[in-house]
């Protein structure tokens, strides 16, 4: 036990004392966690730039044109009788998209045919072009049952019918877990917990490549492995609220769950990227190939994340493969905790994957610290 606490006052004083490492475990972590959001506060896309060319100069069409305009997605800059004119401002980035309205839009409406509207979209960019055609396409047939329901009064059709008619299944859509339907609330809470383990992953690692300095503590290898991991506790105690509690809160993302599941699930969450991390600083000598490695598997640990790449679409290797992050199970459960209001029991399968794979790394570690220590003896 006195080797244990040896080695944590150990580790918290060398990870002080050395500016690169605090540097990286905690300065990094603020500043990424302040900075990080600052794209997306916007939350959701408006007033995407779209262009009408009205072919028919009817009230009808003027009215659909002034219909697209007070949607919230889209707004029509300008007005045009061609469309090649249209065509030049879309080639010039002047405009998302362009509404076609043909020639005879409100005669065939009166009459009962069919008008067909065409929609020109953008799909360079897939959250513009998903905007416009949602935004548009919903005006349209917000119109033609409007129009479908009008002709059906004016035959006689009682006005509760018709309206049931011409929109026989009314859709309401609520956003739940994400009330204002928007991007920050949906990134943010899991690229945090990616900020938090990638942060910890080189911090550990050049902790114990910067800091291999002169022989272990006279601990076994098992007290000098739980020693660290508890100085690495002690010191994201601070880190992890601030993350995952404080900087939510300040930007307005949702958070229902209540604050002592996330940390204790948070726990089991340290303690494995933690422990990957002793494995890490066992495994390379020096601190710039912990820098290269850990910058060369950012983008596949974010891509493994299950957030930007669902896991439904994964191989199954490949989501095996991903178990084996500890950010993977912890974006499982501190997103559900936090954004959903989940309990414990309700994360019983991710807790015990990141308790095994605390396990797992923790025993690599404490081989590795062994071979260090005889590595120190034979010396």
């Amino acid at each position: 036990m006195s080797g244990l606490a040896a080695t944590f006052r150990d580790e918290l004083r060398r990870i002080f004392a050395n500016w690169p490492v605090f540097s990286v475990l905690v300065a990094a972590v603020a500043f990424y966690s302040v900075f990080y959001p600052q794209p997306y506060l916007n939350e959701a896309l408006r007033d995407v730039a779209v262009v009408v060319v009205d072919q028919d100069q009817t009230v009808s069409s003027r009215d659909l044109s002034r219909r697209i305009d007070a949607s919230p997605d889209v707004a029509v800059v300008s007005v045009l009788p061609d469309y090649p004119a249209a065509q030049r401002q879309v080639f010039a980035r002047d405009a998302s998209g362009i509404v076609v309205i043909p020639q005879g839009f409100e005669r065939d409406l009166l009459s009962g045919r069919p008008s067909p509207v065409a929609l020109y979209a953008d799909a360079s960019y897939f959250l513009i072009y998903q905007k416009v055609a949602l935004a548009v396409s919903g005006v349209t047939r917000t119109l033609g049952a409007e129009v479908m329901a009008k002709r059906l009064v004016a035959q006689g059709t009682d006005v509760a019918v018709a309206a049931g008619v011409a929109d026989p299944m009314p859709l309401t859509a609520i956003a739940l877990f994400n009330p204002q339907g928007g991007y920050a609330s949906y990134l943010l809470p899991a690229a945090f917990i990616l900020i938090l383990q990638q942060t910890l992953l080189i911090g550990v690692g050049l902790a114990g490549t910067l800091l291999r300095d002169g022989p272990p503590p006279p601990a076994t290898p098992l007290a000098r492995v739980l020693g660290k991991l508890l100085a690495y506790l002690a010191l994201e105690a601070f880190v992890v609220p601030f993350c995952l509690v404080a900087v939510p809160y300040l930007y307005g993302i949702p958070r229902i769950g209540g604050l002592f599941p996330l940390l204790a699930y948070a726990v089991l969450f340290v303690l494995a990227v933690g422990a990957l991390g002793l494995v890490v600083a066992g495994t390379f000598r020096t601190s710039y190939a912990v820098q290269l490695a850990m910058a060369a598997i950012g983008m596949p640990l974010f891509f493994l994340s299950g957030f930007s790449w669902p896991a439904e679409a994964m191989p199954t290797p490949i989501l095996w493969l991903a178990r084996l992050v500890p950010s993977t199970s912890a974006i499982d459960g501190l997103v559900q905790i936090g954004q959903m209001g989940a309990s414990l029991a309700d994360l019983r399968q991710p807790a015990f994957i990141l308790f095994a794979l605390a396990v797992g790394y923790g025993g690599i570690a404490v081989a590795l610290e062994s071979r260090r220590g005889q590595g120190s003896s034979l010396r």
